[in-house]
């Protein structure tokens, strides 16, 4: 049910027309005719449909894996099993583990469909989903909705509004729209975060491509590579502080 929001919401607030470059040559361009969609919404369907083939491989390996050791095997099994045991350790660390629980599927499902995303734009001719604003800005809006909306079903409406009004009565006006400010500014401090480091990665890798394209494109590659996963990471871990400071807001 997750995935299926996401991919929705994601298709439905990304599917505005692409401002940013896109790359001279690419392998998806009859998609894109045919579909008459821009790049940034072919390449995310591409690689919702590749987490999806791999969640299903994925799912297939494990019912055939009787063991309860992890796979001694480098492979899906176990890289998956990394970094599942990974960002869930993570949550509990920052959530508690009762949140960990109920908000892992949401911040991993978050995490592997940036990270893949991202991963996208190390692979020549293709255009990464997250270098383009439209689709980093749905990214933040669906957290931001999803932490908001969590707060007013666990908290009830009226005691979730009361920490936007201060623990003082006569500051809240102006406690309040400090407030505002920070909670609106949320989602697009996540876009613009996801969406620079992604698309100035993606040119630097492009620029000395052109420039000089045996060897020395190859550090800037890996390079890429870090940073696709360190903007995964912290996209999930401020998912996971705002999903916990929304649980707990009756005490900040």
């Amino acid at each position: 049910m997750i995935q299926k929001l996401i991919f929705i919401f994601i298709l439905f607030c990304g599917s505005a027309q692409a401002s940013e470059s896109e790359p001279l040559y690419n392998w998806f361009k009859p998609l894109e005719i045919w579909s008459q969609q821009p790049s940034h919404v072919v390449t995310f369907v591409i690689v919702l449909l590749a987490l999806s083939f791999l969640g299903f491989f994925y799912r297939k390996k494990l019912q055939k894996w009787n063991n309860l050791a992890p796979s001694p095997k480098l492979g899906i099994l176990s890289s998956f099993d990394f970094l599942s045991n990974y960002i869930f350790n993570l949550a509990k660390s920052v959530m508690g583990e009762d949140l960990a629980i109920r908000h892992f599927p949401y911040v991993f499902y978050v995490f592997l469909l940036i990270l893949f995303c991202n991963l996208l734009g190390a692979v020549p001719g293709f255009f990464p989903p997250t270098a383009n604003l439209n689709t980093t800005l749905a990214f933040g809006l669906l957290t931001f909705l999803y932490y908001n909306i969590y707060g007013i079903i666990r908290q009830g409406p009226i005691k979730y509004a009361k920490h936007f009004f201060g623990p003082v009565a006569y500051l809240s006006f102006l406690i309040l729209p400090i407030e505002l400010v920070s909670h609106v500014v949320r989602p697009i401090a996540l876009a613009l975060r996801l969406r620079g480091n992604i698309s100035g990665d993606h040119l630097v890798l492009e620029i000395f491509s052109n420039m000089v394209p045996y060897i020395v494109p190859v550090i800037f590659l890996g390079l890429g590579i870090f940073v696709a996963f360190i903007q995964a990471f912290v996209f999930s871990l401020l998912t996971m502080v705002y999903i916990s400071m929304a649980s707990h807001s009756e005490e900040h």
